[in-house]
């Protein structure tokens, strides 16, 4: 059981400001930057592409290189955190992202481009699993889930916060620079944290059980094959109206991940060290957390994407205004991934399947708000708070309670589990209410644009009624 201590206890080391506030503030502002970098290239891409002379394949590859390299090498950056340690592997991924961003900003053309994405989202998935794993190792009780909730409410902002500031930076073009700032600006920010991590985040332990275990190499190469084939029809097949190539690449990830289970389970009956230890799959809740998650967020990503989809092609507004109509979704979510634990006992196990709920609620209520071809109305702001708020619930009571029994020695399997489980959540999320709402796209104009929201909103309250009853206790008979 987790610590009930209310103040969260951090390793104490000489060299170190061992503050919990200047920590989580380090690794949540890292973590924002890198999922800003996710969003924000989306509202560049139609300037990119007109400057470089881009393909419309090399333009999917600028904006979808950065997602596949994170995704597949997610777990293999939480476990050489553990190896390695995750002062080190977060200092070294943020190190990597700021220098791959820059090359990015003075990129000469679209292969220079795509291959500097690719190496941005290797540095994130070095980066970012050691921010949870850092959360999970150095507090405890109360501290550990304001901790998670904090991170829970960058995780929201960050998708928002992408869309307007891409549409602010495109939009003043700076000096000249049309949209070269979207990835230029995280190069004076990376060096900040670079320079604050150095000085605030605790020193790695030089011995511990963990450091004993190998890195199991067939197991990340069955995992990264996985994981690639997967992602790469995710990303690319509706762009390409899911040609032969993208069903057979998704029916031989699942191939894969058939070998890569038994031969992880096999590793660890021999008493190996396999990619994620079988003990974390193992803890009591952990499958159940694992399918709320990726249903929260493939809801939250498919409900992003398809009505920016909506606001810029069927009504016409501009980038900035079609993030900033994100606001009041992406404070409810932050408020409430903040907050939640304050609140009645009593409602703490409803938390989940009432946010699924209520977000399947409010998703009806957006798509009729928006299904007559107009902008919404008084309806809209109060559905857009009250999918923030349900996905929020929904997401962040999971994320702690996954977390909540791991112990601190298995912190980068969950890690780095949790992490994947969210991104490919949300690949899924945006492949699958993506290529419906834009099937659904019969006709110019906004009326079309509308009916094809309104299906996609009813599938994706479908979606979260279905993460509402997952994991409800079953009637003893």
């Amino acid at each position: 059981m987790p610590s009930t201590t209310t103040r969260p206890v951090l390793s104490k080391d000489p060299g170190t400001d061992n503050r919990p506030g200047p920590l989580l503030a380090v690794v949540l502002a890292a973590q924002f930057m890198a999922l800003l970098d996710v969003f924000i290239v989306n509202v560049a891409a139609p300037t990119i592409r007109a400057e470089l002379s881009a393909s419309g394949a090399g333009l999917q590859l600028v904006v979808a290189g950065y997602t596949v390299t994170y995704a597949v090498l997610l777990i293999t950056g939480a476990r050489l955190g553990d190896l390695l340690g995750h002062r080190r592997m977060y200092l070294g991924g943020l190190a990597l992202f700021t220098a791959a961003s820059l090359a990015c900003g003075l990129a000469a053309g679209t292969g220079q481009l795509i291959a500097f994405r690719l190496v941005q989202g290797a540095g994130s998935a070095l980066m970012l699993p050691q921010v949870l794993s850092l959360i999970q190792r150095n507090f405890t009780g109360e501290g550990r889930v304001r901790a998670l909730g904090a991170y829970s409410a960058v995780l929201a902002t960050g998708a928002a916060a992408g869309q307007v500031v891409g549409g602010i930076l495109v939009s003043a073009d700076l000096l000249g620079t049309s949209w070269r700032p979207v990835f230029l600006v995280n190069v004076p920010i990376g060096l900040t944290l670079l320079v604050l991590g150095a000085r605030i985040l605790p020193r790695d332990a030089r011995t511990g059980p963990e450091r004993t275990r190998g890195l199991d190499l067939p197991g990340l190469l069955l995992l990264a094959a996985a994981v690639s084939l997967l992602t790469v029809p995710l990303v690319l097949g509706e762009e390409q109206d899911w040609p032969l190539w993208s069903w057979v690449s998704l029916g031989a990830s699942v191939v894969l991940l058939a070998v890569f289970g038994a031969y992880e389970s096999r590793l660890a009956r021999r008493g190996g060290a396999p990619l994620i230890a079988p003990r974390v799959l193992r803890v009591p809740g952990m499958g159940r957390a694992v399918f709320r998650i990726a249903v929260a967020m493939g809801v939250n990503a498919g409900f992003l994407f398809t009505l920016t989809l909506h606001l810029q092609g069927g009504l016409g507004h501009s980038a900035l205004r079609a993030g900033l109509t994100f606001g009041p979704a992406a404070v409810a979510f932050g408020a409430v991934g903040l907050t939640w634990r304050r609140w009645p006992a009593r409602t703490q196990r409803a938390l989940i399947p009432g946010g699924f709920l209520l977000g399947a609620a409010s998703l009806l209520v957006l798509g009729l708000s928006l299904g007559d071809g107009g902008s919404g109305g008084w309806a809209l702001y109060p559905a857009l708070c009250g999918v923030g708020t349900g996905i929020a619930l929904a997401f962040s009571p999971a994320l702690t309670g996954a977390l909540a029994t791991v112990r601190p020695e298995d912190a980068a399997d969950a890690s780095g589990l949790l992490a994947t489980v969210t991104q490919l959540g949300q690949l899924v999320g945006v492949a699958a209410f993506g290529t419906l709402f834009l099937g659904g796209v019969t006709a110019p104009g906004a009326q079309a644009s509308a009916d094809a929201l309104w299906a996609t909103a009813l599938a994706l309250a479908a979606a979260a009624l279905v993460g509402a009853v997952a994991g409800l206790p079953r009637r003893a008979r």
